[in-house]
């Protein structure tokens, strides 16, 4: 059975701090913009590279560890924790997840305009 809710960041997480960063600083945007009410499949869950994912998608713990900094648990992380299916004190808060998605976006190279 998947586990939905993963603990730790991947490999290449992009909540991690020790990665390169590779999102565009507007894409760090929408993607903390749809943390509110969406999910941030892990990328090793999703089939990187074009491989098919083993168990199924899993949520990104690098998203869940920053939210749970920040305080911020999103709907989903809440009704989950209600039904016994996430449990927050299992994350491994010691990885190396940026603080704030400020952070996050300072991080990221600007996109380069490419000349006609």
């Amino acid at each position: 059975m998947t586990k939905p809710y993963r603990i730790r960041p991947c490999a290449l997480c992009p909540f991690r701090t020790d990665v390169p960063a590779y999102l565009t600083r507007s894409r760090v945007r929408e993607i903390e913009r749809s943390l509110v009410r969406a999910e941030f499949p892990c990328h090793e869950t999703t089939g990187v590279k074009g491989q098919k994912p083993k168990d199924g998608e899993a949520h990104c713990a690098g998203a869940l560890i920053l939210l749970e900094k920040l305080e911020r648990p999103s709907q989903m992380m809440r009704i989950a924790e209600r039904l016994g299916i996430y449990d927050r004190s299992q994350l491994a808060m010691d990885a190396p997840i940026f603080e704030t998605f400020d952070e996050m976006v300072a991080a990221q190279e600007p996109r380069r305009r490419r000349k006609p």
